[in-house]
């Protein structure tokens, strides 16, 4: 499991509020997208060019905070549009809540995408909407049409809203997996280069040793995160660590997916956790913790390490951040077994499949038609400008060069949680269609992106941090992408609902729950037991038919798979 994605707004324990707020007022903001569309085509306007105002009810499948009602981004969108925005979050098992959904086909107007969803036949085909009213939005997906059908009906359901990059990505942010450490930890010891696992976990050990508490509060060595969706934490590393791109759930070799979790190499990871657990590195309750409490740990100064994906716990760091505890945020490390192995972390960004939003069976066709048009105004540049940097004047402002910065203080209220459920739209924006790259000015559509601004926005610690190093980004940790193989990743594969190899993948997915953190816990004596008894059991498993529907769905994707 596990993807690119977007980063979510969680600080410490989140309250999480499954009733659903209107987003309503009219004013904000003191700069207004001006538009192109006639009143034909845009969201909500009709012939004599006033909006009408229509609400949208949105599920969004994962855990999140409701914006204030007065969020200065929903207001315009509502002023200039006409939409307002009714959220529901989820609050629970996301396997309970759609099954309760599907049962009852109790679905609001639209929803982030799930591959249950779509075996139910919950989306509504949106490829004849977009082609009808939504040019822009047409446009913006032009050269990956033929990736975003779906490999079993070739209808469009849903759009990828990471992914579609109109040029190289500007490189100084790094949101995908890697092991990460604390900046103090390495430059206790003098700013080491750090390379293979082993090297990673006796710089933690020591440090351990050597500040038992931090800011009052014990030291944690390692953490591990293995709550609901959210696995990657505890099944992914071994791939990485003998230098394999992130495929989830496989490795592929020559063109060839296969598990590796009962594989040698998988062990040699999970011994090594083994031996850090007997030895008190790792968190006693890191496999009883919810996804809150992991976060509230990390934001606490109290962790050392742990193997995740940047935007996976990206909110949690801001908050490090805003409590200018900069020697507590984390560097990532690719690590390897051995030095002789080329680390490949950092890939190329990939369309994120199986991701964004869908529209639902329950939206009237005029709701569809009104839903698909605000996408397709809110692709535009403008719009897009408001989502990423905000008010020009207020958020941010154009140099001589035309170039966007931001002021101190405007780049400390962009990692402050509170001001951020006020001042952007993520709830919406995250999950949404969006440019990636460059605007047409040039400037980078993520402000923390932007070479200057980034440079400009380093606070003397990192400059000093990096100085050590000889980089200019902590980007510059990791090895250069490559080109991707076309079918990448296999971790959007869809599976299919009720089929062998989703059933497989399942049962495989609950014995590595079960096994793997008893084989970590168990006394270092007993872990080959453990491990044989977990490799036995998948043995059971018809693996095969999980491979074979991956490796179906890869040659299909070179097969078909174009990008002009």
């Amino acid at each position: 499991m596990g993807g690119t994605s977007e980063t979510w707004l969680r600080l410490g324990t989140i309250l999480l509020l499954s009733l659903s707020v209107v987003l309503s007022g009219c004013g904000g903001g003191n700069a207004k997208p001006s538009g192109n569309n006639t009143p034909e085509q845009t969201a909500t306007g009709n012939n004599d060019g006033k909006v009408e105002p229509f609400e949208i009810s949105i599920f969004i499948g994962e855990a999140g905070q409701q914006p204030t009602p007065d969020n200065k981004i929903y207001k315009m969108i509502k002023e200039e549009t006409g939409a307002t925005f009714k959220f529901e979050f989820l609050a629970g098992d996301i396997d309970q809540k759609l099954g309760v959904m599907i049962a009852g086909g109790d679905y609001p107007d639209m929803m982030t995408d799930n591959q249950k969803l779509k075996a139910a036949g919950a989306f509504i085909p949106l490829e004849d909407l977009v082609e009808e009213h939504a040019p822009n939005l047409k446009k913006h997906y032009e050269k990956y049409w033929n990736m975003m059908k779906d490999p079993n009906d070739g209808h469009i359901y849903t759009l990828p809203n990471y992914g579609v990059y109109n040029s190289d990505p500007d490189t100084t942010w790094y949101s995908g997996p890697a092991f990460w450490i604390q900046k103090d930890v390495l430059a206790d010891a003098g700013y080491p280069q750090v390379k293979t696992l082993d090297e990673y976990f006796d710089l933690i050990a020591k440090y351990k040793e050597k500040y038992p508490t931090i800011d009052g509060t014990p030291t944690i060595g390692f953490e591990i995160l293995n709550y609901d969706w959210r696995n990657w934490g505890l099944f992914n590393a071994p791939q990485h660590l003998i230098g394999h791109p992130n495929d989830g759930g496989v490795v592929v070799k020559d063109g060839k997916a296969e598990i590796f979790a009962d594989k040698d190499y998988a062990k040699q990871y999970y011994k090594k956790l083994n031996e850090m657990n007997a030895a008190g590195i790792i968190d006693k309750e890191t496999f009883t913790q919810n996804y809150d409490q992991y976060m509230a740990k990390i934001s606490s100064s109290a962790v050392l390490g742990m193997f995740d994906q940047h935007w996976n716990f990206q909110s949690a760091e801001d908050s490090l951040t805003t409590q200018k505890k900069f020697e507590r945020t984390y560097v990532g490390l690719p690590l390897v077994y051995d030095e002789g192995i080329k680390d490949h972390y950092k890939d190329r960004p990939a369309l994120n499949l199986d991701n964004g939003f869908g529209i639902t069976v329950n939206a009237s066709e005029e709701q569809a038609v009104r839903i698909i048009k605000l996408l397709d105004t809110l692709i535009q540049e403008e719009w897009q400008k408001i989502f990423t940097w905000g008010i020009e004047g207020e958020d941010y402002y154009v140099n001589e060069e035309g170039r966007f910065m931001k002021t101190q203080e405007q780049r400390d209220k962009f990692t402050d949680g509170t001001w951020k459920l006020a001042n952007k739209a993520d709830a919406f924006y995250g999950r949404a269609p969006k440019m990636q790259g460059k605007f047409s000015d040039g400037n980078s559509t993520d402000a923390a992106a932007q070479p200057e601004e980034y440079k400009a926005g380093l606070n003397e610690y990192d400059k000093n941090f990096l100085a050590q190093y000889g980089f200019n980004s902590y980007v510059d940790f990791f090895s250069p992408a490559p080109e991707n193989e076309i079918a990448y990743p296999a971790w959007s594969v869809d599976l299919v609902d009720g089929s062998e190899a989703k059933i497989v993948n399942t049962k495989q997915n609950e014995l590595s729950t079960k096994f793997l953190p008893k084989a970590i816990l168990a006394k270092p004596s007993e872990f080959d037991s453990v491990w044989d008894e977990y490799t036995k059991e998948i043995g059971k498993l018809n693996i095969k038919a999980y491979e074979d529907r991956i490796n179906e769905v890869l040659q299909w994707r070179r097969d078909t798979w174009t990008v002009k």
